[in-house]
């Protein structure tokens, strides 16, 4: 069993930048994927951008250039920093640990664009 708990988020201006990360602990394979994820109010989850644990990047399309996804030096924990924030980036953001035997999710935090 994979526990993920997800922090940094909050609210911030437009233009402004934040930091969300995902810790994992429990039975943490060695091989998985992280990838974030968000839902805003009324919409469907969508996927923000994923890493391995061989550091293979995938971005959406409307992060790249703008948010960026990496393993701090902590272990089992990734970030994505976010900057040059919008109001359409106002979402739950959450994290999902995937291994070869099972996905796990966190419970999200939220993130708030606003002046």
């Amino acid at each position: 069993q994979v526990t993920l708990v997800e922090s940094g988020g909050g609210l911030v201006q437009p233009g402004g930048s934040l930091r969300v990360s995902c810790t994992a602990s429990g039975s943490v394979d060695s091989v998985y994927v992280t990838a974030w994820y968000r839902q805003a109010p009324g919409k469907q989850r969508e996927f923000v951008a994923s890493i391995s644990t061989g550091n293979s990047i995938t971005y959406a399309d409307f992060a790249k250039g703008r948010f960026t996804i990496s393993r701090a030096n902590v272990k089992n924990r990734v970030d994505l920093q976010m900057t040059s924030l919008k109001p359409e980036d106002t979402a739950v953001y959450s994290c999902k640990h995937s291994e070869s035997r099972a996905q796990f999710w966190g419970q999200g935090t939220q993130v708030t664009v606003s002046s």
